[in-house]
Parts: structure tokens; C-alpha cells; sequence
């Protein structure tokens, strides 16, 4: 994992919401966590099944276009969806008022 990542997970450590971080392959496989193994596995399935749709829809609409991140907010958790070349991040956070 390259240094530019490591930076990246220190830096969102910092952040008081935020309950946990998953950096996954895109075979859906989490590579570094700060959450369970459990939920970590289960959170990467479903981003990564997201990310290859968000990606479609996108080169639909527009192909000169990419998908650079995505953030969710459900009641219970705001997620931040960032895909990279060989991997994405998703942050898990407690939406803030």
C-alpha cells in the first residue's frame, strides 16, 4: 500500500465522527481496516458493488466523465465513497448536525 494511502488513513484518524475506515481491492476485499473484520468485509461487498455501478451510470450519462467520490447519508451513518486506480476508501462517520 503506498504512502500516499497510509497518509491519507492517519489523517482521517484525526477526525473526531469518524467510526471507521475500509480500504478494499476491487475484488471487494478489504486490504486495511479500522473497523471488525466482520462489518469490514460486509461494508467493501456492498461499496464495491456500488462503486462499478456508480461508474456506469456516470460513463452513461457522460463519457467524458469519471467517478471521483460519493458521499451517503442514511440515519444512522454518513458514507464517503472514493475510488482510486486499484483500490477505494470508504469512510464511515456519525453525520454531523
Amino acid at each position: 500500500m503506498s504512502a500516499e494511502v497510509e497518509e491519507m488513513l492517519k489523517r482521517f484518524q484525526n477526525v473526531k465522527n469518524i467510526i471507521g475506515i475500509v480500504v478494499a481491492d476491487y475484488d471487494g476485499i478489504p486490504i486495511k481496516t479500522t473497523l471488525e473484520n466482520v462489518q469490514s468485509v460486509h461494508l467493501a461487498c456492498h461499496m464495491h458493488l456500488l462503486t462499478e455501478k456508480a461508474r456506469q451510470v456516470i460513463l452513461d450519462l457522460d463519457a467524458t466523465n469519471e467517478f471521483v467520490s460519493m458521499r451517503m447519508r442514511t440515519s444512522y451513518f454518513e458514507i464517503i465513497l472514493m475510488p482510486s486506480d486499484n483500490y477505494f476508501i470508504v469512510v464511515l462517520q456519525n453525520p454531523s448536525d
